[in-house]
């Protein structure tokens, strides 16, 4: 049986660690495409490149890997992956694979990713796709120990697939001296960033902002991605592009008078 096709993305640019040992690890599972950002996308969340030109050029940065870097978003590369570099040819990726992520996606973040915007992409598109993500900003973060679950989180859903427009969520947290406990399946925690900003002025006394805050966690749950992370547990959260609060529809029916009806 011929391998899998795997596409490969990131958020971080293709030169970062973390996409370096992700490529590694899906070389042992299948054929590899890569396409990346050419630079850091971190926070661009699902943006595309409207009104600019697009930059894509083949690189061999990743031995024995066909590679591109794009000068777009995360959520651009897996689209010019497959309508322009995967267009014509006689198969399109069997799942889409976004990361390794320096730095947590937990909970909200998982809208600022760029990281789970190249996983969801794949999604939009019918595809599998994981996004994994380690809880260490560091650039030269330690990945060995989240490499095992890497492979078989992925060869399980080459096996057995994602639901319907569903991509996985995946974050690991960082080296410890105790292992790893094992994964949970859970929930998206109730956290936000609550934002300071800095306000400073340059030398022509022109202001200018520095963002700034602190991850405040409200969720006291424990089958939620934050406390999965916090007791040394990987956290897998199956997301999806529907962002309908389906729950809400009936009532906002029931409770509100709608302009025009009689």
């Amino acid at each position: 049986m011929s391998k899998p096709l795997i596409l490969v993305s990131n958020d971080d640019g293709i030169t970062a660690k973390g996409i370096r040992t992700l490529v590694d690890i899906m070389k042992r599972i299948g054929d590899v495409v890569v396409v990346a950002p050419d630079g850091p996308q971190s926070g661009m969340g699902h943006a595309i490149t409207v009104g600019e030109t697009l930059r894509l050029e083949e690189t061999t940065i990743f031995d024995g890997v066909r590679a591109f870097e794009c000068s777009g978003t995360p959520a651009d590369c897996v689209k010019i992956a497959r309508h322009f570099v995967l267009k014509g040819e006689s198969r399109q990726p069997d799942i889409v694979v976004s990361g390794i992520n320096h730095g947590s996606n937990t909970s909200i973040s998982v809208l600022y990713s760029g990281t789970m915007s190249a996983a969801i992409e794949g999604a939009i598109e019918g595809t599998p796709a994981i996004g994994f993500s380690l809880c260490d900003y560091s650039h030269n973060a330690d990945f060995s120990h989240v490499e095992p679950y890497v492979e078989s989180i992925t060869r399980q859903v080459l096996a057995r697939g994602l639901p319907k427009g569903v991509a996985l969520n995946v974050n690991f947290p960082p080296k410890r001296h105790e292992n790893i406990k094992g994964i949970r399946i859970c929930r998206q925690s109730n956290a936000k960033w609550v934002e300071d900003f800095d306000q400073r002025f340059d030398p022509n006394g022109r202001r200018y902002f520095w963002m700034a805050g602190n991850f405040v966690n409200f969720d006291k749950g424990e089958d939620n991605d934050e406390w999965a992370i916090a007791n040394n547990y990987v956290s897998v959260v199956p997301v999806q592009f529907d962002l309908t609060a389906h729950e809400a529809i009936a009532r906002l029916n029931e409770e509100w008078d709608i302009l025009g009806e009689s």
